[in-house]
């Protein structure tokens, strides 16, 4: 990338070409914010992406935002991206479907960092990071919604900040906009430590940017992005992870749908050695595979990871003629999913179990809490798939759709892939008895809890157990 001051002024004749209508719907939302910063420092893709360049993003205008003092929102940097929308209507990057739909993804990014004192020029690395989700977005044909989080690991400004993780809101300024090639709105990126994140998780993102904005040093109404931060929200007020966190799962529920973790599950209703067994997560033996299409099924619920509708279902099991017949969109978000009924493949049939013992790690292990809480008593579901291979747990409750798993059969398999029908009073008993997982303190393992007049049994095992019992 370079860095150039191009003229984002009303075009000659002559330069039409120059600036196509996408491009110029944008740049005139930002004169609307910044109409005495004509020219912005920019940086811009030297190979553009359409050319065979690495980028996706053509241009990130950069503007020095003055704050305003009546909602003591501080002075700083504001960036605006310019590709993940259709900038061109003529095909080279996004399929042009017309201006009634969304132009391109939909969306552009923005962000809002903190300005230093004596700062007279704006940092560039946030381009680079914008770059890097907007890949993110044309490689997996994922769109970004408000309230999303985004697992970065790694300090965004490559410093030794503790805000290392990211979410998505609404840009408090910049409107969405209808240009020839369709709407477009504005995703703002936002800086988070990783307790937050973690909240974010297990809770939703709109309540830890809602409690966010409360805060200034950690963001304030519009959310800048400080890197010399120091403190998390928590930290700061150390009465938030209980009084609305928690209480916030316990009340709303968790849009924690699915995590990637150290499990197994074991049927025992039959023998170790039972050919039939078409989980086969024996020791010594070969697990069966999920067919590729019952894998993109727990990736999807996985993948969802937030999700904001009160009826939720199971991403259905989808034969093999008819996942060759539906390609997925490009422009489907992380929410979506078909809601037919579609038969499961007939080369893996569905088996009820008698009889099931789960095995967790410690780290997994803590999350069965936020599972039954924040999950099944709010009518949704939770998904544990194994790091190590096919095998997947899903816990569901009464009230969700697609489930193969009824009250009537409560634990059925589908190849590796388990479900666990659980009541809401079992729920309330499970609870009761695994409350000692709610601390973050390391308990003595291995630890065994066991429900006989259910059949069901679940262990939490030390690391090492997994490795040997997946080798």
């Amino acid at each position: 990338m370079d860095e150039i001051r191009p003229s984002s002024g009303a075009p000659a004749h002559g330069l039409v070409p120059l600036f196509p209508p996408g491009l110029q719907a944008i740049y005139g939302e930002c004169r609307r914010l910044y109409p005495d910063q004509a020219n912005p420092l920019q940086v811009t893709a030297i190979v553009k992406y359409w050319l065979g360049g690495p980028d996706p993003l053509d241009y990130i205008s950069m503007y020095r935002n003055v704050g305003c003092p009546a909602l003591d929102v501080q002075e700083h940097w504001h960036y605006v991206s310019f590709g993940l929308s259709d900038l061109y209507g003529d095909n080279r990057v996004h399929e042009f479907s017309g201006a009634d739909g969304s132009s391109g993804f939909g969306f552009e990014l923005t962000f809002r960092l903190k300005r230093e004192v004596g700062e007279t020029a704006p940092p560039t690395w946030p381009a680079e990071l914008m770059q890097g989700l907007a890949r993110y977005v044309f490689q997996s044909e994922n769109t970004f919604c408000s309230g999303d989080h985004v697992s970065w690991h790694s300090p965004l400004d490559n410093s030794e900040s503790r805000i290392q993780h990211m979410l998505l809101t609404e840009d408090p300024q910049m409107q969405p906009i209808q240009t020839p090639f369709g709407t477009v709105s504005f995703l703002q990126i936002v800086g988070v430590c990783a307790e937050e994140l973690q909240a974010a998780q297990q809770w939703n993102g709109q309540g830890i940017l809602e409690l966010m904005r409360g805060i200034k040093i950690a963001g304030g109404p519009w959310l800048i992005t400080d890197m010399r931060r120091g403190e998390t929200i928590f930290e700061i007020d150390p009465h938030l992870q209980q009084d609305r966190v928690d209480q916030g799962i316990e009340t709303e529920g968790s849009n924690l749908s699915g995590v990637s973790a150290k499990c197994v599950w074991d049927d025992l209703s039959r023998p170790p050695d039972d050919e039939e067994d078409s989980r086969s997560i024996c020791i010594g033996s070969q697990p069966r595979r999920l067919s590729n299409k019952d894998t993109e099924q727990i990736r999807e619920t996985l993948r969802k990871g937030l999700e904001f509708n009160s009826k939720t279902a199971l991403p259905p099991i989808s034969s093999q003629k008819q996942s060759h017949e539906r390609a997925p969109s490009r422009k489907d978000s992380l929410e979506s999913e078909s809601s037919a009924a579609i038969v499961p493949h007939e080369l893996v049939r569905t088996r009820q179990l008698e009889s099931v013992h789960l095995k967790f790690n410690q780290e997994s292990g803590t999350l069965l809490p936020l599972c039954l809480r924040g999950r099944l008593l709010h009518g949704r579901h939770f998904t544990y798939k194994s790091i190590n291979g096919d095998t997947a747990i899903t816990f569901v409750s009464t009230g969700v759709e697609g489930a193969f798993a009824t009250e009537e059969h409560p634990y059925a398999a589908h190849g590796p892939w388990l479900q666990i029908l659980l009541t809401e009073e079992f729920v309330e008993q499970m609870l009761g008895d695994l409350q000692e997982l709610n601390t973050h303190d390391e308990t003595k393992l291995p630890k065994e809890y066991s429900w006989p007049e259910k059949k069901l049994k679940i262990s939490i095992l030390p690391d090492c157990a997994f490795d040997n019992l997946l080798q």
